[in-house]
């Protein structure tokens, strides 16, 4: 959590405070095109509205606010410092995608093993700059940072290490660079944010995709020919974004138990309530469950129309299928992006899945009973999602 700047005593007249602390730090005021500064303005009225914060989270919520600002003029300021870094091709990016909690860290993260990828490493959304080679990360003060404030947000909430873990040098999400647009589901979700909500789920993200197709080209201009490994689980949100930005991806969209997925997210956003906020819990829990059951119901039948007029662009992927048959998954995943497995790679796959990284940090443990609804209740907005895909776990 960034902490360096005391917050203003009223959030909503911060707008021109914020922008002055980035150019200050920067030595640079160019944001970009001004159409992030609508969402900012909400955001920072929720801010005063919304929220119970405690003294620490009032902190970490102006530091989150003003680390995304000076990520997004970073990045512009590394585009105009490279000239010709939109010209480089994003050719057939391979895009994971799904509700929260389906598997899509562990899919990402496995097949990032692939040497052939390039992906978004967890510093570089920070930082958007062209990708310096490997061996000189460490001369970055931008790297040593990231690696600090991962630190200090598990020093802060040690569980959210199990929930889900974040390296520097790890692939992580889009999300992160679409947020620099300020119209972004990511606002909702630190914090209670409802007036922000109200005014997100009402607006369009294109801005917002135009933004994360640039940094995705200036980060990946030094491997032009190196193919993408994407992943967002708010892409099936947004697919005809995707596309639009992205004509000839290739997306893999994960399937779960929605009974299991979702409340699982809400375990882990409920994480740094604590930290961020006075009191509430017990409210804010069941009303972000609400919530994120009808949000992701939503996004699924958005997505199906959007695959409906794409066929042939969207595989998918059942979580239990990739839980017991990963290289069988592998096969089909690879068949369908149309590269093979070479044998060093096929045995490097092997050696990630015996080692079950994603459990070396303990397992994540929650219940959808805390949260005030039933299984049924939840799958219940999802229609028949769950008996086409099959998603129900079998009893041994």
């Amino acid at each position: 959590m960034d902490l360096g700047y005391d917050p203003p005593d009223r959030f909503r007249t911060a707008v021109d405070r914020a922008h002055e602390i980035v150019a200050g730090e920067l030595g640079h005021d160019d944001f970009g095109p001004d159409d992030y500064l609508p969402g900012l303005g909400v955001l920072l009225h929720s801010m005063d509205y919304d929220p119970q914060f405690t003294e620490t989270g009032r902190r970490a919520a102006w530091g989150q606010v003003l680390g995304v600002l000076r990520s997004r003029a970073g990045a512009i300021r590394a585009m105009k410092n490279n000239p010709g870094f939109d010209a480089v091709p994003v050719l057939a990016p391979v895009v994971i995608t799904g509700v929260p909690r389906t598997g899509t860290t562990a899919l990402h993260r496995l097949m990032a093993v692939d040497p052939r990828f390039q992906g978004l490493e967890t510093w570089l959304l920070d930082a958007p700059m062209p990708r310096p080679p490997v061996d000189r990360w460490q001369d970055y003060p931008e790297y040593r940072k990231a690696m600090a404030v991962i630190e200090a947000r598990y020093a802060a909430a040690p569980q959210r290490r199990a929930a889900h873990h974040v390296a520097a040098e790890e692939v992580h999400e889009c999300c992160m660079l679409l947020r620099q647009s300020f119209v972004s589901n990511l606002w909702t979700c630190g914090w209670s944010a409802a007036s922000y909500d109200a005014w997100w789920q009402c607006q369009r993200e294109d801005a917002a995709y135009a933004h994360y197709r640039r940094c995705v080209q200036l980060i990946g201009m030094n491997d032009p020919g190196r193919r993408w490994l994407l992943k967002n689980p708010g892409h099936i949100d947004n697919l005809d974004l995707l596309f639009a930005v992205f004509p000839d991806a290739r997306v893999i969209q994960t399937h779960r138990d929605p009974a299991k997925a979702v409340p699982s997210l809400v375990s882990l956003l409920m994480g740094m309530h604590p930290v961020l906020e006075q009191g509430r819990a017990d409210q804010r829990g069941p009303i972000m469950l609400a919530r994120e059951v009808a949000k992701w119901a939503a996004a699924l039948r958005k997505a199906d129309a959007v695959k409906a007029r794409r066929p042939g662009q969207v595989l998918d992927i059942a979580h239990l299928d990739f839980h017991n048959r990963p290289m069988a998954v592998m096969e089909r995943i690879y068949g369908f992006i149309g590269m093979d497995i070479p044998d060093e790679t096929r045995a490097a796959f092997a050696r990630r899945i015996a080692q079950k990284p994603e459990l070396q940090h303990g397992a994540h443990r929650y219940d959808i009973a805390d949260y005030g609804m039933t299984e049924q209740q939840a799958r219940a907005p999802f229609g028949d999602y769950v008996t086409r895909y099959d998603l129900l776990e079998k009893a041994a």
